[in-house]
């Protein structure tokens, strides 16, 4: 008797949908140079960034992060990765002039500018319906995940999985036992962070909506965006 494989279930649905799913930038991602975009609260885009472009993510409200991830253009299953960034640069956080690499340990981005105190953070998972559910929300909540799954999904796109996020602006001190806490950003309105594609990629934003913990001062806010 032969015995089959166990079916290989992957991680691209989301547990629910938004507005995301159905206003994409353009049909394939692709950005009308120098206009600027918004990406609402509680909702994704995704973008598409060709080798040499400038990428500039903006603070508008300087309240909100913003989890951020990029993707080889030609090959979704190579991405921005947290894990391989931090062996990259030896710090937990990024900064100007820095590679950000992928699981393939190839640069993606090279991060050129930041306007703000430089706050960000590397460690945490982007925020999904697990996280919401054990917050004691009931029902369904927007996430950061879901707003990935459904930012590319509105290209035309599908991510297997749901990588570690850059959070932009997200504050997260921690002392030297190891003791997180979770903190309003230190960024003003209008601060800015630009990445240079070293690739073509697809660049995923999404303006976080958790509302339960401070990090965004308890009120999701939109970001903008624009390619240069």
């Amino acid at each position: 008797m032969t015995t089959l494989p166990p079916t290989i279930v992957d991680n691209s649905e989301p547990a629910g949908e938004n507005a995301t799913l159905h206003e994409p930038i353009s049909a394939d991602g692709t950005p009308e140079l120098g206009k600027v975009y918004e990406v609402p609260a509680r909702q994704g885009r995704a973008v598409r960034v060709a080798k040499g472009q400038t990428i500039r993510i903006v603070n508008t409200h300087g309240t909100q992060v913003c989890d951020m991830w990029a993707f080889n253009a030609n090959s979704m299953n190579e991405f921005m990765s947290m894990e391989h960034l931090r062996a990259w640069v030896d710090r937990i956080n990024p900064l100007p002039g820095d590679a950000m690499v992928t699981n393939h340990r190839r640069a993606i981005l090279t991060f050129k500018s930041d306007t703000s105190v430089g706050v960000h953070d590397t460690l945490i998972a982007p925020c999904d319906i697990y996280r919401y559910r054990t917050l004691g929300v009931e029902g369904y909540h927007d996430s950061c995940a879901d707003n990935l799954r459904l930012a590319v999904k509105a290209i035309g796109l599908r991510t297997r999985e749901v990588p570690g996020s850059l959070n932009l602006w997200m504050n997260i001190p921690f002392n030297p036992q190891g003791q997180i806490e979770w903190k309003p950003t230190v960024s003003q309105a209008g601060d800015y962070v630009e990445f240079v594609a070293e690739m073509d990629c697809i660049v995923v934003m999404s303006s976080c909506p958790q509302d339960i913990v401070a990090i965004n001062s308890n009120k999701p806010m939109p970001v903008h965006f624009s390619v240069h």
